[in-house]
């Protein structure tokens, strides 16, 4: 019994310090739409990742340029012959039989050599197109940067706009909670003293039990939303979260935004497709300059000696050796292997001339539609507001009536059940509206500024 007694002890001590290092690492943040962006791109692993892979094209950029500046090395070794290497030498040298063979030993034991070398290239075609190439690279990784940030941007936005419209329909949830407990409660003391009938009670008492199961499950919805926010963002979701835009201070649209025209060159995507084009251009320049002949210069210097103790670094001679010279390389034949290269480059700039065209024709498309869509999402927007201003005036109009003995409560729960269908339906007119307003700025380019 001692034993058990000390084990749940000890796992209760575990698991308190658990709870306190858990809580100890949760933060809490206060973000607007802006900061909540901001900060995703700092923090958000794809972003990361994308930025990650500009500064690698730079790098690459940069190893490219590099093969064109002089190539310095210097060497230096020392050897020790164990067994001298035997060389054989015409007998006759030695008075021997002509025709045959002497095995001699020549050299020393101890040998050095130091030295350096460099090399200069003076010209080659593909090097010049290829340091172009690798500079177009880089700027493309820069500008996919760009696109995965906008594509982030608008996930955050939905996902922002989502919780401030849940939020909100929760504070209206809360509202109805408590006044339809008020009536409830109202109406239990009307039957008590028998001036309703019970089926009245049940009306609203069912009516109630559904607003409160409402309630609960939004209060679990918004949990959700916030989680998903959360994890667009880069955060923990065991961390505090605090929305500070007010949703009646977001513009859904700017004025007179839907009347402009649409220009889908703003489109980052675009420009991304564009400089694929150059680059695969530049491509196909550097297969044709791989024909073109490359000059090279170099030159090397060096210093050896030999001995027959190891006393190398003594004040004994030492030979010097040094050249200098140019090479020209001139390509001939290979078998048409740079022609079918050349031929694989150009098809590959026809495919994305075809690609941009698609694109551009789909880019136009998605705009009009995104436009038609949030000019759509207003109209109902502005339609479900007036249809929930008039179901709450129906609303209130009829328990008045209720209460003043000329109407039924059969009349006061169609109303109640009207004026939740159409709150039911504002909020649903606004989260499209928002997600309509996100989806026809990036699909105009205008998302990120």
């Amino acid at each position: 019994m001692l034993n058990q007694i000390k084990f749940l002890t000890g796992l209760l001590l575990l698991i308190s310090i658990n709870i306190q290092a858990q809580q100890s690492d949760k933060k809490s943040y206060s973000f607007s739409l802006k900061q909540a962006i901001d900060f995703a791109f700092q923090n958000q692993t794809d972003i990361q990742n994308a930025v990650l892979d500009q500064k690698s094209a730079q790098s690459r950029a940069n190893e490219l340029l590099g093969i064109g500046l002089p190539q310095i090395s210097a060497s230096a070794d020392i050897t020790h012959f164990i067994d001298i290497p035997t060389t054989f030498v015409p007998a006759e040298f030695f008075g021997g039989e002509k025709g045959s063979y002497a095995p001699v030993q020549f050299g020393q034991p101890y040998s050095s050599t130091a030295g350096l070398s460099a090399s200069q290239l003076l010209f080659d075609g593909s090097y010049l197109v290829g340091v172009k190439a690798s500079r177009m690279y880089a700027d493309l990784m820069r500008k996919q940067v760009i696109q995965t940030k906008t594509e982030k941007a608008a996930l955050i936005s939905k996902a922002y706009y989502n919780v401030q419209v849940n939020s909100e329909r929760l504070q209206m949830l809360d509202a109805n909670v408590k006044r339809l407990k008020k009536q409830l409660d109202e109406m239990q003391v009307m039957y008590d003293n028998g001036f309703i009938e019970k089926i009245d009670l049940d009306r609203i008492s069912l009516a109630y039990n559904n607003i409160e199961t409402e309630k609960a499950n939004a209060d679990r919805l918004i949990v959700l939303a916030q989680n998903l926010l959360k994890f667009q963002m880069g955060l923990n979701v065991s961390d505090e979260l605090v929305l500070t835009d007010k949703l009646e201070d977001v513009k859904v649209v700017a004025d007179n935004n839907l009347n402009q025209n649409i220009d889908i060159s703003n489109r980052i995507e675009m420009d991304v497709l564009n400089t694929t084009k150059e680059l695969l251009r530049a491509d196909l320049r550097l297969k044709k300059s791989s024909y073109l002949p490359s000059l090279a210069a170099f030159g090397s210097y060096s210093v050896s000696a030999s001995r027959n103790d190891f006393d190398i670094f003594e004040n004994k001679p030492w030979f010097r050796t040094s050249i200098i010279g140019v090479k020209l390389n001139v390509p001939i034949f290979d078998g048409f292997q740079k022609a079918a290269k050349v031929n694989q480059a150009r098809f590959a700039l026809n495919k994305i001339e075809n690609q941009i065209k698609t694109a551009t024709q789909g880019f136009q498309l998605e705009a009009q539609t995104a436009k038609t869509t949030l000019t759509n999402a207003l109209g109902s927007l502005a339609n479900q507001e007036k249809n929930r201003t008039l179901a709450a005036d129906v609303a209130r109009i009829t328990k008045i009536k209720y209460q003043q003995g000329v109407g039924s409560s059969l009349e006061v729960m169609d109303a109640e059940t009207a004026l939740k269908v159409a709150e039911t339906n504002y909020y649903a007119a606004m989260v499209e509206a928002f997600i309509a307003k996100v989806d026809f700025e990036k699909a105009t380019g205008t998302l990120i500024k």
